[in-house]
C-alpha cells in the first residue's frame, strides 16, 4: 500500500473490488414470511408460478369486441357480461359485444375492449362513437404478456421493496428465502463521548455517531451491534477489538487522525489489521481507514475458524462519519448482505447557486435537493449553510450531499452536478 493518499475515485475502486469479492462468497440463508421481507435481500430467484396474467385481461370498463367489427361504427348487440373475478366467458358471437369490467377475463374471439365512455348504448346494443377508432389489442393485456410460467421475475440479490413483495404475493410466495443480515459492530471512541441520556460535562459531547451509524446500518440491510464507548487508551481499545469475532463488519468512529490521542489505527495494527488505505483525498472524511482483520471464531463442534472481517475507521465528526459510511462502508455492507447493487447511490441535479472550493479534494457538502418538486421542473440542489463536519444541525437540514469534483475551483450556478443520496 502506497503512503500517498488515494483520490476518491481510486479509493472507491478499491472498495468496489473488495465488495465484489465479498459478494461471491457463500452466505447464510434463512426463510421468512413474506410480510417480513421488506429491506431483506432475496437469496433465491423468484419465478412465476403461472402465466401473468393467467388470462387475457381487460384494462378498462367497457365492451369486449372484435376491433374490425366495432370500427364500422355499427350497433353491436350485447351477448353477455363478465365481472372481475368471474371465470372466463364462452366465445364472443360474431357481430356482438360483451359487457366487461376492469380486470375481468376477455371472452375468446374478442381482440379489443371499447371504453365505456367511447360508446353509445341503447336498447339494441352499443356502438363506437363516430369520431373514435379502435385497433386489435386495445385495452387488453394478453395472457402471459407480463411473464410466462417458470420465468425468473426477481434475481437473487434483489433488495425487497413494496413492489417486489406485491409481485411475490401474486406468485403465491407466502415465504421467501433471504440472506441473513450481516452483523455490524459499531465502536465509538473518545474520552469526551458520554451516553445519550447523560448530561455532558465541560468539554464532553453525547454519543451521536453510535445511534446514527446504527440507523444507517439498519437502513442498508445490516444488523447493528452498538458497543460501549471505548476510552482513549490502548488498553480500552485492545479490549474492545478483542470482542469482534462475532461481527461481519466493524465500524470504528473517532480516534483515526494523527493527533496524540488518536490511537485507533495503532490498536488495529496490534490486532493484526491489514490496511487497504489510510486516508483519502476527500472532505469531509480525509482520515478514513479501510482494512480487514482475520478474526478467530468458534465454529461447529468447537472448531475454531478464521474469517475475514472488513473494517472501517471513520472520522469522529458526525458529518464525516455519515459521508464515509455512505461512500465506503455501505457498499461493503451491501455486498455482505448479498445485494447485487453494492455501490453508493448518486443522482444528477441542477445547482441553484454558485459554489466555490479549493481544488485537491473531492468534497461532499450537506445540501438540500427538491427532487423536482415543481411540476415539470428538473431537480435542483442547494448547499446547506454549515460550520464544518461537526455541524449536526446542518446534517439534520440536509437530504443529500453535493459532490464537488477534486479538480474544481468553482461550480457555476445552473450547472448539472452529482449528489450523493442517503
Amino acid at each position: 500500500m502506497s503512503s500517498a493518499l488515494l483520490s476518491y475515485d481510486e479509493a472507491a475502486a478499491e472498495v468496489a473490488a473488495y465488495a465484489a469479492a465479498l459478494g461471491r462468497a457463500k452466505k447464510a440463508v434463512e426463510r421468512v414470511e413474506l410480510e417480513q421481507t421488506a429491506g431483506r435481500v432475496l437469496a433465491r430467484p423468484l419465478r412465476a408460478d403461472r402465466d401473468q396474467p393467467p388470462f387475457a385481461r381487460s384494462t378498462r370498463d367497457g365492451y369486449a369486441c372484435r376491433a374490425a367489427e366495432a370500427f364500422r361504427h355499427a350497433v353491436l348487440p350485447i351477448a353477455g357480461a363478465t365481472r372481475a373475478g368471474q371465470p372466463p366467458a364462452g366465445r364472443l358471437p360474431q357481430g356482438a359485444a360483451w359487457e366487461i369490467t376492469t380486470g375481468a377475463a376477455v371472452p375468446k374471439g374478442a381482440d379489443a375492449v371499447m371504453m365505456l365512455e367511447h360508446v353509445e348504448a341503447d336498447g339494441r346494443g352499443v356502438k363506437l362513437h363516430e369520431e373514435r377508432t379502435i385497433t386489435a389489442g386495445e385495452n387488453i393485456v394478453a395472457r402471459g404478456a407480463q411473464a410466462r410460467k417458470g420465468e425468473e421475475l426477481l434475481a437473487a440479490g434483489s433488495l425487497m421493496g413494496a413492489g417486489h413483495i406485491a409481485l411475490a404475493a401474486a406468485c403465491g410466495a407466502s415465504e421467501l428465502e433471504v440472506f441473513a443480515r450481516p452483523r455490524v459492530a459499531i465502536l465509538t471512541t473518545g474520552d469526551e463521548v458520554v451516553p445519550v441520556a447523560a448530561e455532558p460535562g465541560p468539554g464532553q459531547v453525547r454519543n451521536s455517531n453510535g445511534p446514527m451509524l446504527a440507523a444507517m446500518t439498519a437502513a442498508a440491510g445490516g444488523e447493528p451491534w452498538v458497543l460501549p464507548t471505548a476510552a482513549d487508551t490502548a488498553e480500552a481499545l485492545d479490549a474492545a477489538l478483542s470482542r469482534m469475532a462475532e461481527a461481519d463488519l466493524l465500524l470504528v468512529t473517532g480516534g483515526i487522525s494523527a493527533g496524540k490521542f488518536d490511537l485507533v489505527e495503532p490498536a488495529l495494527e496490534r490486532a493484526g489489521a491489514r490496511f487497504h488505505f489510510t486516508g483519502v483525498r476527500i472532505q469531509p472524511g480525509k482520515p478514513t481507514v479501510f482494512g480487514e482483520l482475520h478474526a478467530t471464531q468458534n465454529g461447529s463442534a468447537g472448531i475454531k475458524r478464521r474469517k475475514r472481517l472488513p473494517l472501517f475507521g471513520l472520522p469522529g465528526n458526525p458529518v464525516s462519519s455519515a459521508v464515509t459510511f455512505l461512500v465506503f462502508a455501505a457498499p461493503v455492507l451491501a455486498a455482505l448482505a448479498g445485494r447485487r447493487d453494492a455501490a453508493p447511490r448518486f443522482a444528477l441535479a441542477r445547482l441553484r447557486g454558485e459554489v466555490k472550493a479549493k481544488a485537491g479534494l473531492t468534497r461532499f457538502l450537506p445540501a438540500v435537493c427538491d427532487f423536482g418538486a415543481t411540476t415539470g421542473a428538473l431537480p435542483e440542489v442547494a448547499l446547506v449553510s454549515w460550520q464544518g463536519s461537526g455541524d449536526l444541525a446542518a446534517l439534520g437540514r440536509s437530504n443529500c450531499f453535493l459532490v464537488v469534483p477534486e479538480e474544481a475551483y468553482r461550480v457555476e450556478a445552473r450547472a448539472y452536478v452529482r449528489i450523493l443520496l442517503p
